[in-house]
């Protein structure tokens, strides 16, 4: 890439000619629109559920309506300067722009380059907002902006890579998507038992989840005594069950004090209070546990993934029987209460459950690869762009 110093400063209103868009009135009136029109009609809610790449609108322009607003019947760059202030969008079909965006004609620049600097600029359109108002932006302050610009050899190049970036985020997002809806369906269909594995036929048996795992629940040392907390033990509270960090630790001495029990990495550690109640997940690390969460270590003979992945898909109904329009808390009495269909054989039961986790490990590797790429995009908009 070039040097710093060879990028040149210019204000926007000098590398293109701004125009606002123009909106029909009455707005709501159906003359305006059409069915089989192919002009659609770009609204702020088609930009925020494509990320600003227009791909189709839900909404079309009659021929009255087309010449009531401007319509672009070729890839431009705009930004919206109403509602969701701030956004670039592009657009790869026909439309007519809302009195809500701007559009740069005539651009003396590369359009995804300029489509990803005004994505990186976007935080900063907050300035021009009150306290506690609205952002408002106008064409004139967007003519004003200064920015710096490469070549147009170097524009496109850095275009290109963060498009290709771009694509394997969205990638990533379609094979966690895929990923996800194998888990349900093979979740679905082993535990209603419409699929067995072929070694397996044996009838399946109903048990409480009392009768196959020992169970208890913790407490809180007082909060008024220092020395309780600051320790090396990590204190997970419900809304933590999922993660291998704690915002508190205890020491040996609250520990001793209060109700709180210790629980061991893979122990099921299931929410009953707080807004993540019904939430079930095996504990990532060594820790104690409040009150507002059930520890669960079943028996040898049983498998702790597939009592897991049971009680994950029991979720919902658990919530809707018991909880009050998703709010409230459960007891540890209701969830040991719970009848579960468990094949006799260990041995089938481990295949299960160790099948559902090699999903769950896949989608997991491809959750952080996707965090990856997403925090590699980001450094490289506040790098790569003056």
């Amino acid at each position: 890439m070039l040097a710093r110093n060879a990028w040149e400063k210019r204000k926007l209103g000098e590398l293109a000619n701004i125009r606002r868009g123009a909106s029909p009135r009455p707005i709501k009136s159906k003359k305006w629109f059409s069915q089989t029109s192919q002009v659609g009609w770009i609204r702020i809610s088609d930009v925020t559920e494509q990320n600003g790449r227009i791909h189709q609108v839900e909404q079309h322009l009659s021929d009255a309506g087309q010449k009531k607003t401007l319509v672009l019947k070729s890839k431009h760059l705009l930004l919206s300067i109403a509602a969701t202030v701030g956004k670039p969008v592009q657009n790869y079909i026909q439309v007519g722009v809302h009195d809500g965006f701007i559009v740069f004609m005539d651009p003396k620049f590369d359009l995804d380059f300029m489509f990803y600097f005004l994505e990186k600029y976007r935080p900063n359109w907050a300035r021009f907002g009150q306290p506690g108002s609205q952002i408002n932006i106008n064409s004139e302050l967007v003519r004003d902006l200064v920015v710096s610009i490469p070549t147009v050899h170097e524009q496109d190049a850095v275009a290109q890579f963060i498009i290709t970036l771009d694509n394997l985020i969205a990638a990533t997002q379609d094979k966690i998507g895929a990923l996800e809806q194998v888990k349900e369906t093979l979740s679905k269909n082993l535990f209603d038992q419409s699929w067995r594995f072929k070694e397996y036929s044996t009838p399946w048996k109903e048990n409480k989840l009392k009768d196959i795992v020992s169970a208890y629940s913790g407490g809180t040392p007082s909060a008024n005594i220092r020395t309780y907390y600051g320790g090396h033990i990590p204190f997970i509270r419900s809304a933590e069950i999922h993660s291998s960090t704690t915002a508190l630790t205890l020491t040996q001495e609250g520990l001793k004090n209060s109700s709180a029990k210790l629980v061991k990495t893979g122990d099921i550690l299931y929410a009953l209070y707080g807004a993540n109640s019904g939430d079930v997940d095996r504990s990532k690390i060594n820790g104690a546990i409040n009150q507002a969460i059930l520890a669960m270590r079943p028996s040898k003979e049983n498998d702790s993934n597939f009592i897991l992945f049971q009680l994950m898909r029991m979720k919902n109904k658990i919530v809707s029987t018991y909880l009050q329009g998703g709010q409230g808390n459960l007891s540890g009495r209701i969830i040991l209460a719970l009848n579960l269909d468990m094949p006799e054989s260990t041995s089938e039961q481990r295949t299960i459950g160790r099948s559902l986790q090699l999903l769950c490990e896949l989608i997991s590797v491809n959750q952080s690869k996707y965090s990856q790429l997403e925090s590699l995009k980001k450094s490289l908009l506040q790098n790569l762009f003056v």
